[in-house]
């Protein structure tokens, strides 16, 4: 039996990642959503072989402005990142690809997960060129993308599988 304690660095905006890590993490859904002041660190294990686990510190990074001077701080010691954007709102796909280069310039490349939420409420016609331009991203960085809703906890949760499974394939390839 294998168990590996990978710290995961997760960025958003408040409104677009927290209704989902409150489901993914504490199996509960809240209507209402809680600012991220500084860091927020958080535990998920995951069975990614059979008898194999990682548990996943997650660090719940906030965006805001006034933490800029910081960030870079949490981002040491990550293994992977899960990002988080607003598919509604393009600004949000912006402010993702500059936190990505952000935690790139301090950790390195590292395997990453990019969630666009609230699919849902896409006028999906409109849209069509700006979700290509994020699948475009996420391929040419090496890292993978989904799209979901709050209420979608499987294809999160698998997407965290899939990222989990990756992070440990990079660590024993080194």
């Amino acid at each position: 039996m294998s168990c590996f304690k990978l710290k995961v660095i997760l960025i958003g905006r408040d409104l677009v990642k927290n209704r989902l890590i409150q489901r993914i993490i504490k199996n509960r859904f809240s209507a209402n959503y809680k600012l991220t002041v500084g860091v927020d660190i958080l535990t998920k294990d995951v069975e990614f072989d059979l008898n194999e686990f990682a548990t996943l510190s997650i660090w719940d990074i906030g965006y805001q402005q006034r933490f800029e001077f910081i960030r870079s701080t949490f981002y040491k010691g990550a293994a992977g990142i899960i990002l988080f954007f607003d598919l509604t709102k393009e600004e949000t796909f912006t402010e993702v690809r500059n936190w990505f280069t952000e935690i790139v310039q301090t950790t390195g490349d590292k395997p990453f997960l990019l969630i666009g939420n609230f699919v849902n409420l896409l006028e999906r016609e409109h849209k069509v060129l700006f979700r290509n331009e994020v699948r475009g991203f996420a391929e040419n960085e090496g890292g993978f993308y989904i799209e979901t809703t709050p209420y979608e906890i499987d294809v999160v949760e698998n997407a965290i599988y899939t990222l989990t499974r990756r992070i440990i394939d990079v660590r024993t390839r080194n």
